[in-house]
């Protein structure tokens, strides 16, 4: 059957709740959130006479819930007109309303009789056919829809979001004894292209894939840091970004997350997991007994293994369980892969160290080798989507399978012997029967040892992604060490950055040139994308302040012209030009955006012009555009002077969208021009689509612009009065005001005495010469070599 979801009940509208009913408004569906009516007033309720018959007092829980959910940062809606696709009630007054919705999500408080007590409501005003499902974490599924209806039954199951639901996109699907087949297809599918999830079907079992797996895994850590004499520091320094994981590594991730939410699924585990070969590791260690016993339990009781003094962050000694100054931690091995860039590849090296770190990596794989390939097929029979679950839902960059395979099946069964582990006897058996790996490549797809069957076989439901990783190396046409060409085939190419951070140097330049002559020559269209973390951090730095240093100006001038001609190029080639950016999309990464032909940005894309925290305005055609994009939006009568002010503010407040969609606020994106999607995997296929539509439409090489209009003084006038005001009134220091009044002078296009329409090569020389002469400013070096050094911008 063909199924649509328009609107959807949320019913418990907690940190949980709230964050699901955001995210389903971020995609446009309208959204009811219910909740418990009050028993009793408030005292502010009591003093203005309310009731508890009135609707503010009764809708209380809900609204005090969400609008807390929508001052949390960060936020988990997209821009905050979308929280108007929200309704909130009660469910004693306002259940019936459910008879309206074509999925209804469960998120009350983890226990089953007060489950039980909702479902029997649920099921009282659900439409025959509507969708149930549930958000526990660790409920048996098949114990919530017990005695509930055949139709019920059909159309129920467990839908695992992880917090927060905007930003992890795992999504576990886990049927129920009479779940249909449709029913599941449906939700991965609508998981995945309408959420924007990785969605794995789990077993009913406890605490399904994620948080078995996960849990494990940091239950593994705790009990290895008593046995290794490892401090907290050490820890998150090994199992941080070295390994592809958060910044947040462990400890610092257990303190966001919260001690007694870990400690709840553990109990879980511990309490349902009998036979479980690892059930012992699920007991809490005596140090995280005391922890909860002295409700140390992270950020929202303001300590847990760190606590923050005044401007100092302190560090709990797992031994004597005081706080103690942060000690920096370092080990030799961590040294032997500061060359290697990516994670993936730092794994044979790690586990062969000398030092505690060789043998912290070691131990751990191991555990974590044993384990996963045990829960087959307890949890899944595939495990892929063991790796998928840990990658979606903490952040993996590698799940334990594809670390497995970096390291080579065998080296890792021979880790496992040492420290007295037996690999799972399919491990065994593929590898007796020649196959050396779990995944393969084949014509630019992913396969995979299916267990079931002892074949290899091709993963499920990749038709709709474009993965560079699996077609790099078979459909590269190009590249220079910090770009690289890649045939997406149907006459469209892909560029995709290799610089570190994807910063813009002169090597992407020449990729970009490259880039645009090959696709007019041989093919129809150009996408600009990866699927690295970021899309671009913008120009790289370091090159701009050795020029500056060295005052090699006329080089710099030469560099910041091959800049704005590269742009122009995006922007006037003979073939559509699509950006596909997401993360962060700063400075010269946000220039590229907007001076390509349309951009595909993901959902979760932080975009702005950033320059103004290095000392320089936007030197590869930023300021130019921003002023461009303000005369377009002149209109006849209107004060044309405001609409330049807030490009002009939008650049020196150095404005950047926390989504894509308030990339369209800022001016940086277009609406009617540029489009999101969700789900950042299918980025690229769908920026393909856009190549391709655009060039079967009739592409037509576009005409340089010479129509911009431009205010000269009465603008300049204005912008030097305000910015006259604001250093006096101690809100930007005299530096500020310097790069201020540069942007000024450009964007008016100078001093001209009225009014006048200019091309973009006269604001384009304009900008060149405002950035120049400001990275001869000593403050504006200070501030690049403080960006460089420390990661944050300087205010001198």
């Amino acid at each position: 059957m063909k199924r649509n979801i328009k609107k959807v009940a949320v019913i418990g509208s907690g940190i949980m709740g709230s964050g699901i009913a955001c995210h389903f408004a971020n995609i446009g569906v309208e959204v009811l959130l219910l909740d418990v009516a009050p028993s009793q007033l408030t005292e502010a309720e009591a003093t203005k006479g309310l009731t508890l018959n009135s609707k503010t007092v009764r809708n209380r829980v809900v609204n005090d819930h969400l609008t807390h959910a929508l001052k949390s940062k960060p936020s988990p809606i997209y821009h905050p007109s979308f929280a108007s696709r929200i309704t909130t009630g009660n469910t004693t007054d306002d259940i019936a309303a459910i008879t309206t919705c074509d999925w209804i999500i469960e998120v009350v408080v983890e226990r089953l009789d007060i489950k039980k007590l909702v479902f029997e409501q649920i099921d009282t005003y659900r439409k025959p056919g509507t969708l149930v499902t549930s958000n526990t974490s660790g409920i048996p599924i098949h114990f919530m829809s017990e005695g509930r209806s055949e139709d019920f039954q059909h159309h129920f199951c467990g839908t695992h979001f992880f917090n927060p639901a905007r930003y992890l996109k795992l999504f576990e699907i886990i049927p129920g004894p009479k779940t249909s087949n449709e029913v599941l297809d449906f939700l991965k599918g609508y998981g995945e292209k309408f959420l924007g999830k990785t969605a794995v079907v789990a077993k009913d079992t406890p605490a399904f894939i994620g948080n078995r797996i996960g849990i494990f895994g940091i239950q593994s850590l705790f009990h290895q840091v008593a046995d290794m004499g490892l401090t907290v520091e050490e820890v998150d320094k090994l199992t941080g970004p070295v390994i592809g994981r958060p910044k947040s590594a462990t400890f610092r991730t257990v303190d966001v997350v919260g001690l007694d939410t870990l400690v709840h699924v553990a109990n879980g585990i511990f309490e349902n997991c009998p036979t479980d070969e690892a059930h012992e590791l699920f007991q809490l260690p005596d140090f995280v007994a005391k922890m909860m016993e002295n409700k140390w339990l992270g950020s929202k009781t303001g300590q847990g293994f760190y606590k923050k003094e005044g401007k100092d962050i302190l560090t709990l000694d797992l031994n004597t369980l005081e706080y103690r100054p942060n000690k920096k931690a370092s080990f030799a091995t961590l040294e032997l892969t500061k060359t290697i860039e990516k994670p993936i590849d730092r794994f044979k090296i790690l586990i062969t160290g000398k030092d505690k770190a060789g043998e912290f990596y070691r131990r751990n794989f191991a555990a974590m080798f044993q384990y996963c390939s045990n829960r087959i097929p307890e949890i899944t029979d595939a495990f892929y989507t063991i790796d998928d679950a840990m990658k979606a839902g903490f952040g993996w960059e590698n799940g334990p399978f594809e670390i497995w395979d970096a390291i080579g099946v065998e080296k890792g069964i021979e880790l496992m012997k040492a420290e007295g582990y037996v690999p799972a006897a399919w491990v065994t058996d593929m590898i007796a029967s020649g196959i050396t790996s779990f995944y393969t490549l084949r014509d630019g797809a992913t396969y995979y040892y299916a267990i079931t069957h002892k074949t290899v076989e091709k993963i499920p439901g990749q038709e709709s992604f474009i993965i560079l990783n699996n077609i790099r190396d078979s459909k590269k046409i190009w590249n220079n060490s910090e770009a690289i060409i890649t045939d997406l085939g149907d006459g469209i190419i892909n560029l995709e950055f290799a610089s570190k951070m994807n910063s813009i140097g002169a090597g992407v330049l020449q990729g970009i040139n490259k880039a645009i002559d090959l696709a007019e020559k041989d093919y129809n269209g150009l996408v600009i994308g990866n699927q690295g973390a970021n899309f671009s951090v913008g120009a790289n730095l370091g090159m701009i302040f050795m020029m500056a240093v060295e005052q090699e100006y006329d080089e710099l001038n030469m560099a910041i012209k091959m800049f704005q001609d590269t742009m122009m190029r995006c922007r006037y080639s003979a073939i559509p030009v699509i950006a596909a950016p997401h993360g962060m999309t700063l400075g010269g990464g946000c220039e590229l955006v907007m001076h390509s032909d349309r951009a595909v940005a993901a959902a979760e894309t932080y975009i702005g012009l950033v320059e103004f925290g290095v000392g320089v305005i936007p030197g590869g055609g930023g300021s130019k555009e921003m002023a461009l994009r303000a005369s377009d939006l002149f209109r006849k009568n209107d004060v044309e002077l405001n609409v330049l002010q807030e490009y002009f503010l939008t650049v020196g407040m150095a404005k950047v969208a926390t989504s894509a969609h308030e990339g369209f606020d800022i001016g940086v994106l277009q609406k009617g021009r540029d489009l999101v999607v969700v789900n950042k995997d299918r980025q690229i296929a769908t920026a393909k689509q856009v190549a391709l539509q655009m060039a079967e439409q009739g592409y037509t090489q576009p005409v340089r612009r010479k129509d911009i209009k431009v205010l000269g003084k009465q603008a300049l006038g204005m912008f030097l009065v305000g910015t006259d005001q604001m250093q006096a009134g101690n809100f930007i220091s005299e530096h500020d005001k310097k790069i201020a009044n540069k942007l000024a002078y450009v964007m008016a296009g100078g001093d001209l005495s009225e009014p006048t329409l200019v091309s973009e090569q006269y604001l384009l020389d304009l900008e060149r010469e405002a950035f120049l002469s400001l990275t001869g400013e000593r403050k504006s070096l200070e501030r690049i070599q403080y960006m460089l050094t420390k990661g944050k911008p300087l205010r001198n």
